[in-house]
Protein backbone atom coordinates (compact mmCIF):
# COMPACT_ATOMS: atom_id res chain seq x y z
CA UNK A 1 0.00 0.00 0.00
CA UNK A 2 1.38 3.26 -1.07
CA UNK A 3 1.72 6.27 1.44
CA UNK A 4 0.06 9.17 1.06
CA UNK A 5 1.53 11.85 -0.96
CA UNK A 6 0.68 14.66 1.10
CA UNK A 7 2.19 12.60 4.30
CA UNK A 8 5.27 12.32 2.10
CA UNK A 9 5.60 15.96 1.23
CA UNK A 10 5.22 16.68 4.62
CA UNK A 11 8.10 14.08 5.97
CA UNK A 12 10.42 15.61 3.05
CA UNK A 13 9.19 19.31 4.35
CA UNK A 14 10.02 18.58 7.76
CA UNK A 15 13.44 16.72 7.07
CA UNK A 16 14.35 20.11 5.10
CA UNK A 17 13.64 22.25 7.51
CA UNK A 18 15.63 20.06 10.31
CA UNK A 19 18.51 20.24 8.03
CA UNK A 20 17.68 23.80 7.20
CA UNK A 21 17.68 24.47 11.02
CA UNK A 22 20.83 22.09 11.46
CA UNK A 23 22.71 24.27 8.83
CA UNK A 24 21.62 27.73 10.13
CA UNK A 25 23.14 26.44 13.64
CA UNK A 26 26.39 26.05 11.86
CA UNK A 27 26.47 29.24 10.22
CA UNK A 28 25.70 30.91 13.17
CA UNK A 29 28.63 29.34 15.12
CA UNK A 30 31.23 29.49 12.11
CA UNK A 31 30.76 33.45 11.07
CA UNK A 32 31.13 34.06 15.21
CA UNK A 33 34.53 32.88 15.12
CA UNK A 34 35.06 34.32 11.66
CA UNK A 35 34.21 37.56 13.33
CA UNK A 36 36.54 36.79 16.06
CA UNK A 37 39.45 35.66 14.04
CA UNK A 38 38.83 39.14 12.08
CA UNK A 39 39.27 41.03 15.29
CA UNK A 40 42.44 39.16 16.30
CA UNK A 41 43.86 39.69 12.94
CA UNK A 42 43.50 43.36 13.53
CA UNK A 43 45.26 43.04 16.76
CA UNK A 44 48.40 41.23 15.74
CA UNK A 45 50.52 41.00 12.43
CA UNK A 46 49.70 39.02 9.82
CA UNK A 47 51.30 35.41 9.61
CA UNK A 48 51.20 32.94 7.25
CA UNK A 49 49.18 30.09 9.26
CA UNK A 50 46.84 33.41 10.42
CA UNK A 51 46.12 33.38 6.38
CA UNK A 52 45.88 29.81 6.19
CA UNK A 53 42.85 30.15 8.69
CA UNK A 54 41.33 33.02 7.84
CA UNK A 55 41.37 31.88 4.06
CA UNK A 56 39.79 28.05 5.05
CA UNK A 57 37.08 29.23 7.55
CA UNK A 58 36.19 31.80 5.00
CA UNK A 59 35.80 28.94 2.42
CA UNK A 60 33.70 26.41 4.59
CA UNK A 61 30.79 29.83 5.51
CA UNK A 62 30.97 30.29 1.57
CA UNK A 63 29.37 26.45 1.46
CA UNK A 64 27.53 26.43 4.07
CA UNK A 65 25.89 29.23 2.79
CA UNK A 66 25.95 27.06 -0.73
CA UNK A 67 24.03 24.07 1.22
CA UNK A 68 21.61 26.49 2.87
CA UNK A 69 20.45 28.19 -0.11
CA UNK A 70 20.11 24.93 -1.78
CA UNK A 71 17.65 23.58 0.85
CA UNK A 72 15.36 26.13 0.38
CA UNK A 73 14.71 26.26 -2.96
CA UNK A 74 13.91 22.38 -2.01
CA UNK A 75 11.94 23.62 0.57
CA UNK A 76 9.79 26.10 -1.77
CA UNK A 77 9.19 23.76 -4.44
CA UNK A 78 7.86 20.58 -1.52
CA UNK A 79 5.78 23.62 -0.22
CA UNK A 80 4.58 24.56 -3.59
CA UNK A 81 3.88 21.06 -4.45
CA UNK A 82 1.77 20.60 -1.07
CA UNK A 83 -0.32 23.26 -1.16
CA UNK A 84 0.69 24.86 1.72
CA UNK A 85 -0.87 26.56 4.58
CA UNK A 86 0.07 29.49 6.05
CA UNK A 87 2.14 28.67 8.68
CA UNK A 88 4.09 26.30 6.30
CA UNK A 89 4.78 29.84 4.42
CA UNK A 90 5.90 31.99 7.14
CA UNK A 91 7.93 29.36 8.22
CA UNK A 92 9.79 29.24 5.05
CA UNK A 93 9.98 33.12 4.65
CA UNK A 94 11.77 32.46 8.20
CA UNK A 95 13.99 30.36 6.88
CA UNK A 96 15.30 32.37 3.68
CA UNK A 97 15.32 35.87 5.80
CA UNK A 98 17.86 34.15 8.23
CA UNK A 99 19.86 32.87 5.06
CA UNK A 100 19.79 36.01 3.33
CA UNK A 101 21.11 38.12 7.39
CA UNK A 102 23.77 35.31 7.44
CA UNK A 103 25.06 36.13 3.74
CA UNK A 104 24.78 39.88 4.67
CA UNK A 105 26.82 39.40 7.83
CA UNK A 106 29.27 36.74 6.37
CA UNK A 107 30.00 40.06 3.83
CA UNK A 108 29.97 42.51 5.59
CA UNK A 109 32.35 40.78 8.19
CA UNK A 110 34.70 39.96 4.96
CA UNK A 111 34.54 43.52 4.42
CA UNK A 112 35.76 44.20 7.67
CA UNK A 113 38.76 41.92 7.80
CA UNK A 114 39.84 42.58 4.12
CA UNK A 115 40.33 46.47 5.33
CA UNK A 116 41.38 45.72 8.89
CA UNK A 117 44.28 43.39 6.85
CA UNK A 118 44.80 46.16 4.19
CA UNK A 119 45.52 48.83 6.99
CA UNK A 120 47.81 46.88 9.10
CA UNK A 121 49.84 45.91 5.74
CA UNK A 122 49.59 49.34 5.43
CA UNK A 123 51.38 49.93 8.99
CA UNK A 124 53.80 47.49 8.67
CA UNK A 125 54.57 49.20 5.24
CA UNK A 126 55.09 52.58 6.87
CA UNK A 127 56.91 51.22 9.49
CA UNK A 128 59.36 49.06 7.72
CA UNK A 129 60.04 52.36 5.64
CA UNK A 130 61.02 53.96 8.69
CA UNK A 131 63.18 51.36 9.92
CA UNK A 132 64.92 51.69 6.35
CA UNK A 133 64.72 55.51 6.81
CA UNK A 134 66.68 55.16 10.18
CA UNK A 135 68.87 52.56 9.23
CA UNK A 136 70.12 54.55 6.39
CA UNK A 137 70.25 58.53 8.45
CA UNK A 138 72.69 56.17 10.64
CA UNK A 139 74.54 55.18 7.96
CA UNK A 140 74.45 58.75 6.45
CA UNK A 141 75.47 60.05 9.64
CA UNK A 142 79.11 57.96 10.17
CA UNK A 143 79.41 59.10 6.55
CA UNK A 144 79.00 62.97 7.99
CA UNK A 145 81.18 61.99 10.45
CA UNK A 146 83.98 60.47 8.51
CA UNK A 147 84.14 63.12 6.21
CA UNK A 148 84.20 65.80 9.27
CA UNK A 149 87.14 63.80 10.78
CA UNK A 150 88.87 63.72 7.39
CA UNK A 151 88.43 67.67 6.99
CA UNK A 152 89.88 67.74 10.49
CA UNK A 153 92.84 65.83 9.47
CA UNK A 154 93.06 68.13 5.96
CA UNK A 155 93.22 71.33 8.19
CA UNK A 156 95.53 70.00 10.89
CA UNK A 157 98.26 69.20 8.26
CA UNK A 158 97.31 72.43 6.56
CA UNK A 159 98.38 73.66 9.65
CA UNK A 160 101.01 71.65 10.64
CA UNK A 161 102.64 72.39 7.20
CA UNK A 162 102.43 76.12 7.69
CA UNK A 163 104.13 75.57 10.53
CA UNK A 164 107.26 74.54 9.57
CA UNK A 165 107.15 77.08 6.51
CA UNK A 166 107.30 79.86 9.43
CA UNK A 167 109.88 77.61 11.32
CA UNK A 168 111.94 77.71 7.81
CA UNK A 169 111.44 81.22 7.95
CA UNK A 170 112.38 82.02 11.54
CA UNK A 171 115.58 79.71 10.79
CA UNK A 172 116.43 81.92 7.68
CA UNK A 173 116.31 85.37 9.60
CA UNK A 174 118.63 83.29 12.51
CA UNK A 175 120.93 82.87 9.97
CA UNK A 176 121.10 86.05 8.63
CA UNK A 177 121.05 87.87 12.27
CA UNK A 178 124.36 85.70 13.22
CA UNK A 179 126.09 86.83 9.94
CA UNK A 180 124.96 90.54 10.82
CA UNK A 181 126.73 90.04 14.09
CA UNK A 182 129.57 88.42 12.35
CA UNK A 183 130.26 90.95 10.22
CA UNK A 184 130.08 93.59 13.02
CA UNK A 185 132.73 92.13 14.75
CA UNK A 186 134.91 91.23 11.94
CA UNK A 187 134.25 95.73 10.87
CA UNK A 188 135.25 96.31 14.74
CA UNK A 189 138.14 94.44 14.37
CA UNK A 190 138.68 96.01 11.24
CA UNK A 191 138.53 99.63 12.34
CA UNK A 192 139.62 99.88 15.66
CA UNK A 193 139.89 103.76 15.85
CA UNK A 194 136.33 103.83 15.58
CA UNK A 195 136.45 102.42 19.34
CA UNK A 196 138.52 104.95 20.34
CA UNK A 197 136.55 107.67 18.69
CA UNK A 198 133.45 106.75 20.16
CA UNK A 199 134.93 106.48 24.05
CA UNK A 200 136.40 110.01 22.88
CA UNK A 201 132.58 110.96 21.62
CA UNK A 202 131.55 109.83 25.21
CA UNK A 203 133.51 111.61 27.47
CA UNK A 204 133.22 115.02 25.78
CA UNK A 205 129.40 114.55 25.05
CA UNK A 206 128.02 118.10 26.99
CA UNK A 207 130.28 119.91 24.18
CA UNK A 208 128.50 120.90 20.64
CA UNK A 209 131.33 120.51 19.15
CA UNK A 210 131.79 116.74 20.78
CA UNK A 211 127.86 116.95 19.46
CA UNK A 212 128.33 117.52 16.05
CA UNK A 213 131.69 115.85 15.70
CA UNK A 214 129.98 112.53 17.06
CA UNK A 215 126.90 113.23 14.48
CA UNK A 216 129.67 113.39 11.76
CA UNK A 217 131.91 110.53 12.79
CA UNK A 218 128.49 108.14 13.30
CA UNK A 219 127.51 108.73 9.70
CA UNK A 220 130.75 108.28 7.97
CA UNK A 221 130.97 105.35 10.08
CA UNK A 222 127.14 104.52 9.05
CA UNK A 223 128.07 104.51 5.72
CA UNK A 224 131.32 102.65 5.62
CA UNK A 225 129.60 99.79 7.24
CA UNK A 226 127.02 99.90 4.15
CA UNK A 227 129.93 100.11 2.07
CA UNK A 228 131.95 97.05 4.12
CA UNK A 229 128.31 95.12 3.87
CA UNK A 230 127.24 96.11 0.11
CA UNK A 231 130.50 94.46 -1.21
Amino acid sequence: MNANPMEEKRSEWDDLRKEAGRLEGDLDVRLSSYAKLGGYSDSKPSSDSRDVQWKSMEMEIESLIEKLLDVNEAMSRCAAASHPTTSITQKLTRHRDILHEFTQEFKRTRGNIISMREHAELLTSVRNDINEYKASGSSQNLLRERATIHGSISQIDDVTGQAEAVKGVLAAQRNAFVNIQGKMKQLSDRFPVIHGLLGAIKKRKRSKDTIVLSAVIAVCTLFLIIYWMSK
